[in-house]
């Protein structure tokens, strides 16, 4: 699967690299690719990678799946997540851009049975865990923030408060986050961080697994009250399975 933005941005030039200054983050690449092709050359290519390919699966995910956490925030476009929590019902997020008739940058689905339903957030069930994908999926509707423009206009609404469902923001408050599997080196990531993790509890806000941070990391870990943990998720699912095993 194409994780990082390089591999993103090969898999969208058909293996081909673009321009150095697009290849630095893909939100650039894709911006170009819309505006050559228009914004549906980017839906369909991410549809087509997160929703008509099959992955195998991740120990990542099938560690998730295992604990399940009451509230889950997933920068990643895929399904993985989101298959593992199909077999209980939850609520699913999913961040969207530059849509009219609506003061919402989010879509909000309840799974309560077999599939996802759409709701209004003052219909949302109380209890249910929360999967949060602020960078949108390609199910149970395909939703995203790709582009330099999308990430311009969902940031915007993000620090308005218009991107997080009310029920989410009261959820939130004193929460400590533990941060698995995400490079803190790119400003608009480190932009809907931020954001997302508002009203978190004093410090540790919550622990960052970053193997050899950068010290750019380094200072905004500071900033952000995050404890830094120069580990690998391969050490930490090693150190779960030997605590289970114990146990």
């Amino acid at each position: 699967m194409p994780a990082i933005c390089e591999q993103l941005i090969l898999a969208m030039n058909h293996g081909q690299p673009m321009a150095p200054k697009l290849m630095y983050e893909f939100p650039r690449a894709a911006m170009n690719v819309e505006l050559k092709r228009g914004r549906s050359a980017v839906t369909r290519f991410l549809d087509a990678t997160y929703g008509a390919t099959h992955w195998t699966r991740s120990a990542l995910h099938d560690w998730l799946a295992a604990i399940a956490p009451p509230y889950v925030i997933d920068i990643n476009r895929d399904t993985q997540l989101q298959d593992g929590y199909a077999h209980r019902p939850h609520l699913l997020i999913l961040g969207c851009a530059r849509i009219g008739g609506s003061d919402y940058r989010f879509k909000l689905y309840v799974r309560d049975g077999d599939d996802y339903r759409a709701i209004d957030p003052a219909q949302a069930p109380a209890g249910l865990p929360v999967l949060f994908k602020p960078m949108g999926a390609p199910s149970p509707r395909s939703s995203y923030i790709a582009s330099d423009a999308d990430y311009v206009d969902y940031i915007t609404e993000l620090m308005g408060g218009f991107a997080v469902p009310s029920f989410v923001k009261a959820m939130r408050r004193g929460k400590r986050y533990l941060l698995l599997g995400m490079r803190l080196n790119r400003d608009s990531e480190r932009m809907v961080f931020s954001d997302l993790i508002y009203d978190a509890a004093a410090e540790p806000a919550g622990w960052a697994l970053i193997a050899e941070p950068t010290d750019k990391e380094r200072r905004f870990c500071k900033r952000q009250g995050i404890e830094l943990v120069d580990a690998t998720i391969d050490e930490l699912l090693r150190e779960w399975s030997a605590e289970a095993l114990a146990a």
